[in-house]
């Protein structure tokens, strides 16, 4: 593993993409490929954006093995190179994360995000020899999901701190709990990626992506994103990115007060815009009616064309 060279690799606009499927709730691989196409052709490229797949709001847990590798498989084809893939394995022991890490090298991933194994009710030093162990037994790089909202998953700064012997990590997804600002303590050792809503803070101090994306959607607003960052265009690039996402994290709350899960508002979006991907698997509803004349007024908003 070339740590350098990950490290380049892992920055940018980090997008979680909607698993698609058809109305059997089948994954629906030629939509994905259609999705990475226009994820490419928007900007995403190596050192500018990656892409993960199975993730949380992609549906990861829901997955069975055969799925999550079909999908990754397509995705590393899809890209042919041009852009960094990733694997989210969530919430399983030691002995099948290195199992299902191993599987994701053999299919292309360059790269993983991995949760702790909260459902091991694990102590901070049960969670440092999780990832020890599975940075010992792979040749991938490593991006810590720090789930401080569930129970056993939160990850203190210090142990991320003490986490810098471990060659394979290469990023932290932050949260910013309980103080955004704990990052300056490891800044130097991993990339840090925002989980927060807050890409500009993160960048101004010394992070390196972001997180809360509609890659999938229309890659080149959150290209716009990135690019107004890296020029150190913050004013700008914290007027573009609240403009449109603080429109989505209020669709969001509203539709989780009648059915939950995370892509429902990122699959109605896709839906609005011409691309659709399905609804997500029960128990998760679609989005209502009344809810996508919401979300389309919104889209309209932003300057967006509607399609459907």
């Amino acid at each position: 593993m070339n740590r350098n060279k990950l490290k380049k690799l892992f920055v940018g606009p980090f997008g979680a993409v909607p698993t698609p499927f058809d109305k059997k709730y089948e994954i629906d691989l030629g939509a994905l490929n259609a999705m990475i196409q226009r994820m490419i052709d928007g900007g995403v490229s190596n050192e500018n954006g990656v892409i993960k797949i199975a993730a949380g709001l992609g549906e990861g847990p829901m997955l069975d093995e055969s799925e999550w590798a079909a999908l990754l498989g397509t995705a590393v084809q899809a890209t042919q190179g041009k852009a960094p893939v990733l694997l989210g394995i969530h919430h399983k022991d030691t002995k099948r994360t290195i199992a299902d890490a191993k599987r994701a090298s053999d299919l292309g991933a360059i790269g993983l995000q991995i949760s702790p194994p909260v459902f091991n009710s694990p102590t901070q030093q049960d969670i440092y020899e999780y990832y020890y162990e599975v940075s010992n037994k792979i040749d991938l790089g490593i991006m810590i999901y720090n789930t401080r909202w569930m129970t056993w998953g939160k990850i203190d700064a210090d142990t991320i701190v003490k986490m810098s012997d471990i060659e394979n990590i290469i990023a932290v997804k932050w949260p910013g709990d309980p103080n955004y600002d704990d990052m300056l303590k490891f800044k130097d050792s991993f990339n840090v990626i925002d989980n927060s809503t807050n890409p500009v803070r993160c960048f101004k101090n010394g992070g390196h992506g972001y997180v809360q994306t509609i890659l999938d959607s229309n890659p080149k607003h959150d290209m716009k994103v990135w690019g107004l960052l890296k020029a150190g265009k913050f004013d700008e690039a914290e007027i573009l990115y609240h403009s449109v996402y603080d429109d989505i994290v209020e669709m969001e709350t509203k539709v989780s007060q009648r059915t939950g899960g995370q892509s429902t508002v990122h699959k109605g979006l896709s839906k609005i815009l011409g691309y659709p991907i399905g609804d997500p698997r029960p128990p998760s509803d679609p989005m209502s009616e009344n809810e996508m004349d919401e979300l389309r007024k919104l889209v309209k908003s932003w300057g967006w064309t509607v399609v459907n």
